[in-house]
């Protein structure tokens, strides 16, 4: 038995022994009087009695034994600014944030949402709530009015902080309209809004009483010093919101003990990163890596933390290494999305910089194509390694864990199940596949630290989620494909249900199915996903209209379809925008009236339609293929 599998073994047999171990790599102000509580299933609490702080960990502890070493470098190549924070510069920042929150009537659950470009005072409007041991929900600064305003009801802010604008390819993408609107759509709108004013959106409205400026602010708090609140280890840090098939969005709930430790470790043995490192991952604190490793992670594990504001293509496609070069960065983090862009672009950038400090390159988000893995491994002469996981586990379920072993990379997969996952692929009645036979990821309970703890205000949703699949054994469902070989190496084939990947944003169909038929002229909207070399998977809509004279001829279908891109951005905003809309007069469904969204998808990325034995009207997939041709 290798050196990896005798310690995955352990993390399986005997996990009250493994993550008591694994805890003693965070400061626990009161010790855990039960590892692990799984009496309700498939609820579990780790280190139950435990008390702990998330920004203790990642901050304070840190600014105590090494106040100068550097905590947070925020690069933004929009705005052409870089500014550098040490550990105790963090932690002045953190309090006077935390100060701020107080001020504000913010307290020990009350939740805080976050709609922040990349900037440094995202980071700490995040670190001050959990300091204080409030809740964060983080928005993505791209979403629109419409989808802003669901998650603050869902979450009911206490206060919002958000900035006057965010900026994107040279441009200023204004926020506070957004906010607006959104708190005038919602039914629970946040009691205060803290704007951070960068300059970009000259002359933004401001509501009298509710909005604050966050300089003035600061400077009343300069000497502010907040203790930390020591909270259960399963009191809740954050809320995330991820795309469901319902189109309501599931706010993923994550504890405070587990994450802490679950990521700790992560950082050691899958990321191998070290203390007075530096690591720089490509994401936003919008999504789940920007919590987990860009964020927490690394600063737990005394790490310097790269925010990046930017793309990878400005000013050149030579940025990000030129950035590896500067900062000496030893770990980094990125999508396959972002490299296939990278792939399009003149080699030459990808060796204008010293890469010498660079240990690893980590990819995540989206199936990671063989293609796509060769080309960048033997691009930079460096390991590129593919991870899986998702928003609900909160770091890697499968991974090739160097910190503990270094197996041979295989390209096109993720490699392992992690050490604390049992991880299997299951046949649709419940039991175990045999090697290279497809079948559904799953995860046999408990899940380990740091995973979703439930669905925000809701345990039944959380329970028809993610556990519902089967009822003999209880699973948690990914809801993901997959495969694994004779040698044991897993490879991610795509969803099971309807929700689709693009350039790494899990996004509903249903959501966007609703934005597009909000349009006044449409009656009916099927939405699926469709294979793309860049992003991994488009939006696509077939849509049929009320009056058909609306798209009789190519001027009238253009103009149609450029108003139902609009609504969409309107509602969902410009990520959930379909690439294409195809008008039919009918979509193909079941004799019980199931849309038939697996065939549409086959004709869309021109692959056999398979069985259709239930199929009530074939000429609707004639239709379909017909404007796939024409239109």
């Amino acid at each position: 038995m290798g050196a990896y599998e005798a310690f995955y073994r352990r993390s399986i047999e005997e996990p009250d022994a493994f993550w008591a171990e694994e805890a003693k790599r965070i400061y626990w102000h009161k010790a855990p009087e039960v590892i692990c509580d799984y009496s309700r299933p498939p609820f579990v609490k780790w280190f139950k009695g435990g008390e702990t702080n998330l920004c203790y960990n990642a901050v304070d502890r840190h600014a105590a034994e090494r106040p100068n070493d550097t905590a947070l470098i925020t690069v933004s190549t929009e705005t052409n600014e870089e500014k550098r924070y040490t550990f105790a510069e963090l932690q002045r920042e953190v309090e006077r944030m935390a100060a701020i929150y107080l001020s504000l009537g913010v307290r020990k659950g009350d939740r805080v949402l976050i709609y922040m470009p990349m900037i440094p005072e995202a980071a700490f409007a995040m670190l001050a709530a959990v300091r204080i041991g409030a809740i964060h929900s983080v928005v993505f600064g791209g979403f629109a009015s419409a989808s802003l305003a669901t998650r603050i009801d869902d979450a009911q802010p206490k206060i919002m902080v958000t900035a006057d604008a965010g900026m994107r390819n040279g441009k200023a993408v204004p926020y506070k309209h957004l906010v607006d609107e959104a708190c005038a759509l919602a039914k629970t709108p946040p009691e205060k809004v803290v704007i951070v004013d960068r300059g970009l959106d000259k002359g933004f409205p401001r509501i009298e009483g509710r909005d604050l400026d966050y300089a003035t602010l600061r400077a009343q708090h300069l000497d502010a010093s907040v203790p930390v609140a020591w909270v259960e280890s399963t009191h809740p840090s954050y809320i995330l919101y991820t795309s469901g098939t319902t189109g309501k969005p599931k706010g993923v709930q994550r504890d405070t003990g587990g994450y802490a430790v679950a990521l700790a470790a992560s950082m050691d043995y899958i990321f191998c990163g070290k203390a007075g490192e530096t690591m720089f991952a490509t994401s936003d604190i919008g999504w789940v890596v920007g919590h987990s490793y860009i964020i927490y992670g690394p600063l737990l594990a005394g790490m310097a933390t790269i925010l990046y504001e930017g793309t990878p293509l400005r000013p050149d496609p030579g940025i990000w290494w030129r950035m590896v070069e500067q900062y000496r960065v030893t770990v980094m983090f990125s999508a396959p999305t972002a490299i296939r862009v990278l792939k399009k672009q003149d080699p030459k950038y990808l060796k204008c910089a010293d890469l010498s400090s660079l240990k690893h390159l980590f990819l995540a988000g989206e199936p990671l194509d063989e293609t796509t893995h060769r080309w960048i491994h033997e691009a930079l002469g460096k390991p590129v390694i593919d991870n899986y996981w998702q928003t609900e586990t909160g770091w890697p379920m499968l991974a090739i864990c160097r910190g503990i072993e270094e197996k041979p990379i295989k390209y096109g997969s993720p490699g392992f199940p992690v050490y604390g996952y049992n991880l299997k692929i299951f046949r649709e009645d419940g039991t175990e596949c045999g090697p290279n036979e497809k079948g559904i990821v799953g995860v046999l309970p408990p899940l380990p630290p740091g995973c979703l703890s439930s669905v925000w205000g809701d345990e039944a949703r959380f329970i028809s989620s993610y556990f519902s699949l089967f009822k003999e054994p209880l699973v948690y469902s990914s809801a993901d494909w997959g495969i694994k070989d004779e040698a044991g190496y897993h490879f991610i084939l795509g969803r099971t249900d309807d929700v689709i990947n693009v350039a790494g944003h899990r996004l509903g169909t249903r959501e966007i199915e609703e934005a597009v038929q909000s349009h006044t002229a449409i009656a009916e909207v099927a939405v699926v996903g469709v294979h793309d070399e860049v992003k991994g998977q488009l939006p696509v809509a077939f849509a049929v209209v009320k009056d058909p004279t609306l798209v009789e001829t190519t001027q009238a279908r253009q103009k149609l379809e450029a108003e139902v891109k609009q609504k969409v951005d309107e509602l969902l905003g410009a990520i959930a925008r379909p690439h294409r809309v195809y008008f039919v007069s009918g979509l193909p469904k079941t004799r019980s009236g199931k849309m038939l969204r697996r065939s549409i998808q086959a004709l869309a990325e021109g692959r056999d339609t398979g069985d259709l034995t239930t199929i009530e009207d074939r000429s609707a997939l004639d239709q379909i293929a017909e404007a796939l041709k024409t239109q």
